[in-house]
């Protein structure tokens, strides 16, 4: 993707390497490269000698390359051609450099998260999500359909939730009827559900909790809904394999744990 210029994402660290183009002992060498390029094709083809390629030849990238998060995911930016890459990078022992990064990015993420400030929704002895939410996002709501699908089986989980109310205008509100509410796990489900009520409840403390919710949200960068942090895992958007993949290994905590507010 060309763009103007990167916005406010905060540059990071340089990259260690960084391939003019995919090539192997097979690949038919463009003709006009030079000596520089016709080493990085003999030393790629050394390096990766378990790939096959095509083709090699000239890379849009020019100069050097950046390392970015935005939204809880890693990106890359060469600043001398303007080019924003979206990419997995792996090292020579087949080894993900990018999953690595943004499991480090969402470790400290994690960190800045108090449990006990959650909503928590599901049984405490389940093993446990943090999900950022918003009431009227399509996703979160196909997100809430999934986990009683779960739970349905026998697979439930305890979900500490953070409302996100800076996408949809009616989203603070609704976030503050769920916790100014009797019983804030069914009315939860109830607006997720498609529910609208006429008469929105309103609290001191519900709006203490949505404002609350902002300023976490502003902390760790959630930048999209859903956003999921699993087993110490960021998971951006309803990614249905990952979750799958989350509950057939997890356990469920130690008691005493999870001992977020309900």
């Amino acid at each position: 993707m060309r763009i103007a210029r990167l916005g406010a994402l905060a540059l990071a660290i340089s990259l260690p390497f960084a391939a003019q183009g995919a090539a192997s002992a097979q690949a038919v060498a463009d003709p006009s490269l030079d000596k520089a390029g016709q080493e990085a094709q003999a030393q790629l083809q050394q390096t990766f000698t378990n790939l096959k390629f095509e083709d090699f030849g000239p890379s849009p990238i020019k100069g050097p390359i950046y390392q970015a998060s935005a939204g809880g995911r890693i990106i890359y930016y060469a600043p001398d051609s303007e080019h924003l890459l979206f990419a997995a990078i792996y090292d020579r022992n087949g080894i993900n450099l990018t999953a690595q990064a943004q499991e480090a990015s969402a470790r400290r993420k994690l960190g800045a998260i108090d449990p006990a400030k959650a909503l928590a929704i599901g049984p405490a002895d389940a093993p446990t999500v943090i999900e950022f939410t918003d009431p009227d996002c399509p996703y979160c709501r196909a997100l809430d359909r999934f986990w009683a699908a779960k739970a349905a089986e026998g697979k439930p989980v305890r979900r500490l939730v953070f409302f996100v109310s800076g996408i949809h205008p009616e989203a603070a509100a609704k976030a503050e009827h769920i916790l100014c509410s009797p019983d804030k796990e069914a009315a939860f489900k109830a607006v997720y559900a498609g529910a609208a009520p006429k008469d929105l409840q309103k609290c001191a403390p519900g709006a203490a909790k949505v404002k609350a919710d902002a300023e976490v949200v502003s902390r760790i960068g959630i930048g999209g809904t859903p956003t999921i942090i699993a087993d110490g895992k960021l998971i951006s958007g309803f990614q249905q394999a990952e979750l799958e993949t989350f509950l057939a290994e997890s356990k469920a905590p130690a008691k005493g744990a999870a001992n977020a507010p309900r």
